[in-house]
């Protein structure tokens, strides 16, 4: 008899880290997800004292964050909540809205720059055809990345987020991390 063990999105006991130049790339397997989206006639709520974004917006609060993804409708973020239940600490937070766990079915890659953000943007043009206003801090966007739907967060001057599917976690850590080598080899 064997004994089950947690794996990561791509695989492993523990998440991925790589570092190429500026950019450090790391798997976020502790990120917890849930879609919440409001039923006709619901008054937008604040979970956990949360005000929701706007369309194309990302903002964090206390402990959890959310991102627009449609009209009245969000993901909610938490991180290193992902082992807890947090779809039912949601759904308490906002009770008669639709609260749907999402943390399993994604793969969460963070990207941080040590040197600002010039090295992010021009991870960015590698990736995906956004506009810069699109990647400005604050901000969310669903985008193709190859051949993937990806989100993409900027969370701050210096920190870039990238969720993808996680049946396709392999794929997308494979074109996030070349496009950072190829970043740091001169071309």
């Amino acid at each position: 008899m064997h004994d089950l063990a947690p794996l990561t999105a791509l695989g492993a006991p523990a998440p991925r880290r790589i570092s190429h130049g500026a950019l450090t790339l790391s798997e976020d397997p502790g990120l917890a997800l849930a879609s919440l989206a409001l039923r006709r006639g619901q008054r937008e709520p604040s979970p956990f004292g949360l005000t929701l974004p706007g369309p194309g917006a990302w903002r964090a609060g206390t402990g959890v964050a959310a991102f627009w993804t449609g009209p009245g409708q969000w993901m909610i973020e938490a991180p290193g909540r992902a082992e807890e239940d947090f779809t039912a600490a949601l759904a308490a937070e906002a009770p008669g809205a639709s609260v749907t766990e999402q943390t399993d079915g994604w793969a969460a890659f963070e990207i941080a720059s040590s040197q600002g953000a010039a090295p992010l943007l021009r991870l960015a043009e590698k990736l995906v055809n956004l506009p810069p206003a699109a990647l400005a801090p604050g901000r969310a966007t669903r985008t193709g990345l190859h051949h993937m739907s990806v989100f993409v967060l900027r969370r701050s001057e210096d920190r870039l987020s990238v969720l993808g599917m996680r049946s396709a976690a392999g794929s997308l850590w494979h074109a996030l991390t070349q496009a950072a080598h190829r970043l740091e080899t001169p071309e």
